[in-house]
């Protein structure tokens, strides 16, 4: 039979491979289930075709019945035509049930699979945090702030900008002792206002040296 058969080429695949050394997944019962549950489905679909084929020649056969005026062999054939119809409703039911069996089966498998690959997820994260603690990630972030810092200072200096410090410097001058200013402003203003013998040029000098000399 089909099912027989079937089973029979998964048994020899897996063998196949098994002696090959191939990995290959393997199949689940949950796997073996929903086969189990699909080749029920393709039977009674052929089932459905077989009684659909009996309901439409008892149909033939009562209306040849009719033809001959033979009612009684017509009734039984619609009769027997009723008994398929009831026969094909029932297996329509179990194929409907089947399929949502299936159904639910397979989308319960999917959401596993989710919920396995949220949780391998989850297990990475934690073993990320590990490795990255918090005091790990505050420490880092300390470095990188001080190495810009510094790095900001290095620039500030190599472009002659002015600091805080120079800026602090300047407003220290108007506090300097009016004092010494005032003395500093004395001695500049002495100095300026002083006179010198004029300095003689270079002609005058020559002729200065050749009167000495005569003399």
């Amino acid at each position: 039979s089909f099912h027989y058969g079937l089973y029979l080429s998964i048994f020899l695949y897996e063998s196949l491979n098994a002696n090959m050394g191939q990995k290959t997944s393997k199949i689940t019962s949950q796997d073996r289930a929903i086969l189990d549950l699909k080749l029920q489905r393709d039977k009674l679909k052929q089932y459905k075709k077989k009684l659909q084929v009996v309901s439409d020649k008892e149909t033939e056969i009562a209306k040849e019945a009719l033809r001959k005026n033979n009612k009684r062999g017509a009734l039984l054939a619609l009769k027997k035509k009723k008994y398929q119809q009831q026969l094909l409703e029932k297996t329509e039911m179990q194929l409907m049930n089947l399929e949502e069996l299936t159904q639910s089966i397979e989308f319960a498998l999917v959401e596993k699979d989710v919920l396995d690959g949220l949780k391998a997820g989850n297990d990475v994260l934690k073993e990320i945090h590990k490795e990255m603690s918090i005091e790990k990630v505050e420490k880092l972030m300390e470095d990188t702030a001080d190495a810009i810092s510094y790095q900001n200072e290095i620039e500030e200096l190599l472009s002659g900008k002015i600091t805080d410090e120079d800026e602090e410097l300047e407003e220290l001058l108007p506090s300097v002792p009016k004092t010494q200013i005032s003395v500093n402003q004395e001695i500049k203003d002495v100095v300026d206002n002083e006179e010198y013998p004029p300095i003689p040029s270079q002609q005058k000098k020559a002729k200065l040296n050749k009167q000495l000399v005569a003399a």
